[in-house]
């Protein structure tokens, strides 16, 4: 049947909106949402059994959200969260702050009022007075549809973003009518659409080429926007004989064991200093965060090229000398094939000088942390992903004390620092990859903000260790009151019987009573099947020189790589 202008319909698809809104989802290779089922939600649930789509229920819709986040980074793909209307969508807005703050792909679904209804504060279930505003001060945009064709054509725009710009975290707001009822959308909107990354301006790129490859002292600072680009970072690495620094976001883009790498240190005063002494630094998607810089100033001795999706940030706490707006994926390959010849990587004593001095200022920081991260590390086997939390166990030891030989294995929230991100995160994480070890290693702080989250591990079946680092409370918080002569207050915390709660929720829980037990209790955790928790007090490596059988320099699991392993 052809319409006025001569062109033949197109078939359609009738079914309710939640169905339309889930099909399109669907065909970007979405097959886990994370998420609770509400009164209002229930219609966006009704399909994923017939397409496939695993839901997880988590027990808070912020460990959904950070669930979603894990998930996200093992499968490269975005996380799609559902909430309920009014508790349930703000409930979320913590997780939707970090993958905003971190740059991360999120799509956040949410029934509302009827169309035409809006906010009458009459008393209704969950009644909020502007639900998308509300989360529109959070995430990159917050839309309420009018239809499901409109809803359908939201979550492209959404994966578009995803796909081919600077991903961070959206909201769709569905009204209740049209989520229920049928709806008319054209077959081929549910389809999936392809967007092209955004290309490099050549000339920009054969400047940049030019001016790296007349540097002597180059050096390559790689951030989160670097990851789908990790193999042309190392090729464009070895070619220039560049050391390469990450941030936290972008730890593993070179593989840590890799003679060139100079690891997730951007917060050192050690990297600070070798970036002074630098007459050319290439920045590649990093905004070169103040959190990840701990204070450190950013100002090497030459020019600064910078490589950025994004124009908004190319000059974001460093002003690009020269800039190339672009997708990492197109713009480091064209830079690699600009060069020249490969030339001699910086001579290996200096960068093992810088090594050496990145690992004794990091364990200044808190010498204890550091020994328990040692002990902890050494029982990590090399392909674990590691989960963190805004926990000092985190940010003083195991972000130097795990090495790990590619990208999104680290999972952490080095700018939002967020507690209760790492129980969560790691889940989402042994959902995406079973049979990998997932590992969640936090402060006792950071894991009561999501411990309900342990039933949530138990009942999605996952292999999940829990190593919980106790130092009684807040202590970071504890030190920052006795800085400013302040007696400590709010900060010294009520423990539970740690194994005990672990048993409780269907796990396993180990205490550890000498430090020299900490590495061989982890590696049992790790082997055993399902969820375990090891308690490790801090106390235990409080005392000078507590023997751990650990040594303090580089980490067991560093060195367990091999040059098959790095190039693999």
């Amino acid at each position: 049947m052809a319409d006025s202008a001569g062109f033949e319909n197109t078939a359609v698809y009738q079914s309710t909106g939640g169905v339309a809104i889930m099909r399109a989802i669907r065909a970007y290779g979405i097959d886990t949402i994370f998420g609770i089922p509400g009164t209002h939600n229930l219609e966006f649930y009704r399909p994923l059994a017939e397409l496939g789509i695993r839901p997880v229920t988590t027990r808070h819709e912020q460990g959904a959200g950070y669930a979603a986040d894990g998930w996200s980074q093992r499968t490269g793909l975005p996380g799609v969260v559902i909430t309920t209307s009014g508790p349930g969508l703000l409930n979320v807005l913590s997780a939707a702050g970090t993958a905003f703050c971190e740059s991360r792909p999120l799509l956040i679904l949410s029934p509302g009022t009827p169309r035409g209804t809006g906010y009458q504060d009459r008393g209704a279930l969950h009644e909020s007075k502007d639900p998308t505003g509300a989360a529109g001060a959070v995430v990159l945009w917050s839309r309420r549809v009018e239809s499901a064709a409109a809803a359908v054509e939201a979550v492209h725009e959404a994966f578009a973003l995803f796909e081919a710009g600077r991903p961070r975290p959206v909201h769709i707001e569905v009204p209740l009518d049209v989520l229920e009822e049928p709806a008319v959308v054209d077959e081929q909107d549910l389809e999936r659409r392809r967007t092209s990354p955004v290309a490099p301006d050549s000339d920009a790129v054969r400047a940049a080429a030019e001016l790296l490859g007349a540097a002597s002292r180059p050096l390559i600072v790689a951030g989160g926007g670097a990851v789908p680009a990790a193999a042309a970072v190392r090729a464009l690495a070895e070619r220039l004989g560049a050391p390469v620094v990450t941030t936290l976001n972008g730890k593993g883009v070179l593989p840590e064991s890799h003679p060139l790498s100079l690891r997730a240190e951007l917060r050192l005063a050690a990297t600070a200093d070798l970036i002074r002494e630098s007459d050319a630094v290439l920045v590649i998607g990093s905004k070169l965060g103040e959190a990840e810089r701990w204070g450190n100033d950013f100002a090497p001795a030459g020019p600064v090229v910078r490589i950025d999706v994004d124009p908004g940030r190319i000059d974001t706490n460093a002003t690009a000398d020269l800039a190339i707006v672009g997708d990492s994926r197109l713009a480091v390959p064209e830079l690699v094939a600009s060069l020249g010849a490969a030339r001699a990587h910086r001579d290996a004593d200096e960068l093992e000088a810088v090594r050496a001095a990145q690992r004794a200022e990091a364990a200044a920081f808190s010498p204890a942390v550091m020994r328990a991260a040692d002990a902890i590390t050494a029982a990590l086997p090399p392909e674990a992903t590691v989960a963190g939390d805004s926990s000092q166990i985190t940010y003083y030891g195991m972000t130097s004390t795990v090495l790990q030989d590619g990208p999104h294995r680290f999972l952490y929230m080095p700018a939002y620092a967020t507690l209760g991100y790492g129980l969560p995160a790691a889940i989402g994480a042994a959902i995406a990859e079973p049979g990998v070890p997932s590992v969640c290693v936090l402060g006792d702080g950071a894991l009561m903000f999501s411990v309900q989250e342990l039933v949530t591990a138990v009942e999605q079946g996952v292999d999940l260790t829990v190593v919980v680092v106790d130092n009684g409370g807040y202590r970071e918080i504890r030190e920052n009151e006795a800085d400013r002569g302040i007696a400590p207050v709010g900060v010294d915390l009520r423990q539970p019987d740690w194994p005990l709660l672990a048993d409780a929720f269907g796990g396993r829980g180990h205490a550890v009573t000498s430090a020299a037990a900490v590495g061989p209790t982890v590696a049992a955790a790790i082997a055993e099947p399902g969820v375990s928790l090891v308690h490790v007090p801090l106390h235990l490596f409080e005392a000078a020189g507590a023997q751990t059988g650990v040594s303090t320099g580089a980490s067991t699991t560093a060195t367990t790589f091999s040059e098959e392993r790095i190039s693999a």
